[in-house]
């Protein structure tokens, strides 16, 4: 499919390429990241959530100028399991009876591979060893199409996965590991909020919409042992609506429905820091009723290394009624 225009022709931009996300969950609600490597083409050396592009080898791609390009559907559904397990050997289909697929690990390992190099079918492979992947199971939480500023674009469905919490899952088959090198060094389960204390020092990079979701998940997943009542916020937060108190139309967008392309904000900040708005749907879109959110904003300092001293913040405590950066008031989110 011929997916891209040239950056440099006139009245022309790169098409985003479809994708898909995860943000897993372990049974005690630990978020998974994956290191990527640094000479990945896409968000190097960061952490971010198991994913990838749509195959046409495995999933019904929509076309550029298709509606179901940019919304959920079965082939970013299918895309988002199968991305997971070629990237952390997480397997999330499940049986006839409903309960998690387990496999022995030579066996997940084999199809891993053969998946990986296009050898068979995902489904297929799947529907082999008795299970089927399990698409209800992934939960819509938002839209990010890259800013058109940037060479390789992508239209990419972000969902919420929860790993069952019942003591019957086989713990082989929820150890995530990484894919060998080839696009990660490391696949590790921690608590929310240690990502974010990890971003905060330096010790790890999030590019924005990692930072952003992470940042929310954040504020749900604070620790404890009750793993249900944070799973029922988690659902209620992604259901309910107004998602900010301004009132602007991207609050009345629950976080399902939300399309989220960052823009910078055109001045700098007194310590050097950018300002990122997230209300933008992107060009593609921009003339739909679609949007991300108004109420909130990136500030992040853009190195070599990648975006650092970043965080997300209530766009009322930062800019001020005419998008000019302020003094900074109000607690971090």
């Amino acid at each position: 499919m011929a997916e891209r225009t040239s950056i440099g022709a006139p009245g022309k931009r790169v098409v985003p390429n479809p994708s898909a996300s995860v943000m897993l969950l372990d049974p005690t609600n630990e978020l998974l990241l994956l290191h990527r490597v640094q000479t990945s083409t896409a968000f190097p050396s960061a952490h971010v959530f198991p994913g990838g592009g749509l195959s046409e080898h495995h999933e019904q791609v929509p076309a550029v100028d298709s509606p179901a390009r940019h919304i959920d559907g079965p082939a970013y559904r299918l895309a988002a399991i199968r991305e997971t397990f070629e990237e952390s050997g997480i397997l999330l289909a499940l049986t006839a009876t409903g309960q998690l697929l387990n496999l022995p690990d030579d066996v997940r390992e084999e199809g891993r591979k053969a998946i990986h190099g296009d050898k068979v079918r995902f489904t297929e492979w799947v529907k082999s060893m008795g299970g089927i992947p399990d698409v209800d199971g992934l939960i819509p939480f938002t839209r990010w199409i890259t800013p058109t500023t940037l060479a390789k674009r992508f239209t990419t469905q972000m969902y919420v996965y929860m790993l069952p919490l019942s003591s019957n899952l086989r713990k082989e088959s929820i150890v995530p590991t990484h894919d060998g090198g080839l696009e990660h060094t490391a696949a590790t389960f921690a608590p929310v909020r240690s990502w974010l204390d990890r971003s905060a020092s330096g010790e790890i990079i999030l590019f924005s919409p990692q930072l952003f979701l992470v940042t929310l998940l954040g504020q749900i997943f604070t620790g404890g042992t009750d793993y249900v009542a944070q799973r029922q916020r988690l659902v209620e937060f992604l259901n309910t609506t107004p998602t900010g108190p301004s009132g602007h139309a991207t609050s009345s967008i629950p976080w399902k429905d939300k399309v989220i392309s960052p823009a910078r904000m055109p001045h700098v900040r007194a310590d050097g820091r950018f300002t990122l708005r997230l209300d933008h749907p992107g060009p593609e879109l921009a003339h739909t009723a679609r949007g991300g959110d108004w109420d909130r904003v990136a500030i992040i300092r853009s190195t070599k290394r990648g975006p650092t001293d970043n965080e997300i913040r209530w766009r009322r405590d930062v800019v001020d009624s005419d998008g000019n950066p302020m003094e900074i008031r109000g607690a971090k989110l």
